[in-house]
């Protein structure tokens, strides 16, 4: 079984070929790039579970490849190993979301701390992303008046104020709701509502 998948970005080879060596110790499966644009432009980025960068590199430098790996790649967690730096740019790289901001060398047991952690942060953070992306595919599936009642009753009214409010019968609004259940997979109105919550459904105040 293969195991998390770290990548190196790093434009000293020797060093990179070191930090290599040294994560593979570890556990870990590495891919090294010399540069941040071959790293974007590589077809598996995706496999990666943490990336460990170095803030002063030619072309894009590391705060840089941050910001489009956040765009580009979202849910990839970040590791900044570097032997020069500000504080401002550590305070940048920890507000733009950045597991942990080491100083060259870092001992062995500070380094797979940190890649452990962005391991666990990148797949919760692509489970979240591949739940939202499901309900937003089922969420598409309802019709605009199931829509309707899906806003209505994960807002807490009643079968017969939604009736009301919507100017059809509370039988109608009842099978509605049950197609509105069966769409979006939910298992009890409890499920609903949390699901209703991650799409950001707008609350109706009546």
């Amino acid at each position: 079984m293969q195991g998390p998948v770290v990548a190196i970005i790093d434009d000293d080879s020797a060093f990179r070929n070191s930090l290599t060596r040294l994560i593979k110790t570890g556990g870990f499966e590495t891919v090294a790039f010399p540069s941040a644009e071959d790293f974007l432009a590589a077809p598996a980025v995706g496999n990666v579970d943490c990336a460990v960068i170095d803030i002063k590199m030619q072309g894009l430098n590391g705060l840089e490849l941050q910001e489009q790996m956040i765009r580009r790649i979202p849910g990839l967690s970040v590791v900044f190993l570097t032997g020069h730096a500000r504080v401002s740019e550590s305070v940048r790289a920890m507000k733009a979301g950045a597991v942990d901001f080491l100083q060259k060398p870092a001992g062995d047991d500070l380094l797979f701390a940190a890649i452990e952690r962005g391991v666990q942060r990148s797949r919760t953070s692509r489970e979240s992303l591949a739940e939202l992306e499901n309900l937003n595919y089922h969420y598409a599936q309802l019709t605009r008046r199931e829509r309707a009642v899906f806003a209505l009753v994960t807002a807490g009214l009643l079968n017969k104020q939604i009736g009301f409010h919507l100017g059809i019968t509370e039988r109608t609004i009842k099978v509605h709701r049950g197609k509105v259940m069966a769409k979006m997979k939910a298992k009890s109105f409890a499920d609903l509502v949390r699901m209703a919550d991650r799409l950001d459904i707008q609350r109706v105040n009546i």
